[in-house]
C-alpha cells in the first residue's frame, strides 16, 4: 500500500498554495516525496483552467475587485470555478503511474471519495453522465479540475461545505449555465465543520486510492520546500 502524507493547511492565499503545489510537485518528479494530500481553505478567487472561456464570467474587473475576488488562470483542466471560504479544497499530488496512467479512472476516484465523505452525513451524491463532478438533487455540491505534469496530478476538488452561494453569481459554474449550485450547509440546514469533513475526506481516499495516509506538520512542509528551493540556486 502507497504511502501518502497528508497535510490540512488550513485558510491559505490561493497564489501561495498554487506556487506550494508547483514546488512538492517538482519534488515529487524527482522522486523525493511519497504521494502527497493538502487540504486548504482560499480566500475568495475566481480560477479559470485550460478550457475556460470569458463568456462564462459574468462580471467585469471592477465589480470582482469591489467583491474582494481575484481572479487566476492556471493549468488545470475544465472551465471556470470559484474558490472562497466555507469551501474544502483538497489537492492529491499523486503519481498517476501508481494507478495505470489512467487520468480518467483518476476523476472516477475523485468523484468517489467525494461520493462517500458526503454519504457519511446522510447525502444521498451522485454523478451526472458526460459531466465531471458530483451532484446532489441536481445541483453541484462539488467541482473537480486537474492537470498533469509528467504524470504528477496537481489541483484537485472542490467542495462547497459552508460556501457562501451568493459568489457563483459571477459565473457559470464548469462553464455550465442552467444547473444551480449547492452546498452541504444548504442540503443539511446547518453549519459543518470543515475540519471534520477533510478527515473523512481523508479517510476516504485511503480507501479509494488504498494508500497509508500520515498526517504531518505544516512546518515540515515548507521545510520541504524552502530545502528545495535552497538547493536549486
Amino acid at each position: 500500500m502507497p504511502e501518502c502524507w497528508s497535510f490540512d493547511l488550513g485558510k491559505v492565499n490561493y497564489a501561495e498554495a498554487l506556487n506550494l503545489q508547483r514546488g512538492l510537485v517538482s519534488l515529487r518528479q524527482k522522486e523525493k516525496l511519497p504521494e502527497i494530500l493538502l487540504f486548504v481553505e482560499h480566500n475568495n478567487v475566481i480560477t479559470f483552467g485550460r478550457a475556460g472561456r470569458e463568456a462564462n464570467l459574468l462580471s467585469d474587473e471592477d465589480s470582482l475587485r469591489q467583491a474582494g475576488v481575484e481572479v487566476f488562470y492556471i493549468e488545470r483542466g475544465g472551465d471556470v470555478t470559484y474558490h472562497g471560504p466555507g469551501q474544502l479544497l483538497a489537492y492529491p499530488l499523486f503519481d498517476l503511474n501508481h494507478w495505470g496512467n489512467d487520468l480518467h479512472l483518476f476523476l472516477r476516484d475523485l468523484e468517489e471519495v467525494i461520493i462517500r465523505t458526503l454519504a457519511e452525513y446522510k447525502l444521498n451524491a451522485e454523478r451526472i453522465r458526460g459531466l465531471t463532478g458530483v451532484w446532489v438533487e441536481g445541483k453541484k455540491v462539488a467541482a473537480i479540475g486537474v492537470a498533469v505534469k509528467k504524470w504528477i496530478t496537481l489541483h484537485g476538488f472542490a467542495l462547497n461545505v459552508n460556501t457562501d452561494l451568493s459568489y457563483f453569481r459571477f459565473i457559470h459554474p464548469c462553464g455550465i449555465a442552467d444547473r444551480p449550485v449547492t452546498s452541504m450547509q444548504e442540503l443539511l440546514g446547518t453549519e459543518v465543520n470543515l475540519k471534520e469533513v477533510a478527515e473523512v475526506a481523508q479517510d476516504k481516499f485511503s480507501k479509494v486510492f488504498e494508500l497509508n495516509i500520515k498526517g504531518r506538520a505544516i512546518e515540515f512542509l515548507h521545510q520541504l520546500v524552502s530545502t528545495e528551493a535552497m538547493s536549486n540556486r
